[in-house]
């Protein structure tokens, strides 16, 4: 089998436009007509008028994944992961060096090339990769704001988790100092305390039936990161998520040194290498890989291996379109180190597969099908698709 082109596809996204309000679609096709789905993560919040707008300004992206296909993908077998992987990360320097550019496009080729392998073998990826270690998975969102904020109203905080506990959910994470600029910043002692309030509220409404991450975007000062953590200790927060910014991880590694809260840190890092330091300096302990991101499924799985290694838990990070959300449920469903999966689904991840994947009652089934389980509903991609 060998792969013969590859296709890009940009698709408008539907409000509340989680993953983007643009989404990059990859298609390999091969010689034997089995076409394999990938995602190239973007992020963007494109605001230019017309519909031809996000392809001009994903011009830059789509030339990338053009030339790895040619230079790299064309006619190579699709089985021969390892070797193309490898190939399009140390055959050219730009790309060698990991980035936030080039490897979440290698990320979106790789996870095609894994549903093309399930595809053509009749097997889900995870079965390839280990087979089914969780039946189904423990899944969260972010915790809806109300209107005007936490910071007018920390008590609504509480409300809101009794109602989420009504619907089956058991973990939401939650950004209690919004983001500011220029980052590193301090956060104030008036800040921290309405954080405790807010958490206080959750605590005084639902006890121990919700665990609540603490989501800052990296963006405190590791004195500043440290005074937040032992003023949040006592409500026991799922975890502490970049509590400072990821690229120095010595410094993430002395704030997880002075709290007993775990760090959760990883959505953006890229390959093994980034990782395996974050991990071995005992940075975090909760790994939040995102698979379109950092290097695509295999090179999630190696990840995963060295946090189990040190007994380290996964929780992928979401904030994506549907390929690369399907493509984290097929690592996760395979990964003994599995913790929870992120679930930052709007309602395009329910129309544009014939069979979507759901996030229900606070879990997330595995799909059974072939390679990433899922099929692209054409009626709804003629519908949406831009470019």
């Amino acid at each position: 089998m060998k792969i013969v082109e590859l296709r890009t596809m940009v698709v408008e996204n539907e409000p509340p436009y989680r993953g983007g309000r643009y989404l990059l679609f990859v298609e390999l096709v091969t010689d034997e007509g089995i076409v394999g789905l990938g995602e190239r993560i973007t992020g963007n919040t494109f605001s230019g008028a017309g519909r031809d707008f996000p392809v001009q300004e994903m011009k830059s992206q789509i030339a990338l994944l053009e030339e790895m296909g040619r230079q790299f993908i064309v006619g190579e077998d699709p089985f021969s992961v390892e070797q193309i992987w490898q190939r399009v990360y140390g055959s050219r320097h730009d790309f060698r060096h990991p980035s936030l550019n080039a490897t979440p496009a290698l990320s979106a080729i790789e996870i095609a090339c894994w549903d093309i392998i399930g595809k053509a073998t009749g097997q889900p990826i995870y079965n390839l990769l280990g087979g089914r270690y969780h039946d189904r998975l423990r899944a969260y969102a972010y915790m809806p704001i109300p209107e005007g904020g936490f910071q007018a109203n920390p008590e609504a905080a509480g409300e809101i988790a009794v109602q989420l506990v009504a619907e089956g959910n058991s973990a939401c994470k939650l950004d209690p100092f919004p983001p500011l600029y220029p980052l590193p910043r301090d956060i104030s002692l008036a800040e921290i305390n309405i954080a405790r309030r807010i958490f206080k509220s959750i605590r005084d409404a639902v006890g121990d039936r919700m665990e609540v991450g603490i989501g800052t975007h990296g963006q405190l000062t590791t004195y500043s990161a440290i005074r937040v953590a032992q003023a949040m200790e006592e409500f026991h927060p799922f975890w502490f998520e970049e509590p400072v910014p990821p690229e120095n991880v010595d410094e993430m590694a002395r704030v997880a040194a002075h709290t007993s809260i775990p760090i959760a840190s990883g959505e953006r890092l890229v390959t093994k290498y980034e990782f395996a330091e974050l991990i071995e300096k005992q940075a975090a302990q909760i790994i939040q890989l995102d698979v379109g991101q950092c290097g695509g499924i295999l090179e999630s799985k190696k990840i995963a291996s060295i946090a189990e290694a040190h007994y380290a838990m996964i929780a992928p990070h979401m904030a994506c379109g549907p390929i690369a959300a399907a493509a984290a449920v097929q690592l996760d469903t395979c990964s003994p180190n599995f913790l929870i999966q992120e679930a930052n689904m709007g309602p395009l991840h329910q129309t544009i597969f014939k069979e979507p994947i759901l996030f229900e009652n606070g879990y997330i089934t595995p799909p059974s099908g072939p390679g990433l389980g899922v099929e692209l509903d054409e009626d709804v991609l003629r519908r949406r698709r831009v470019g």
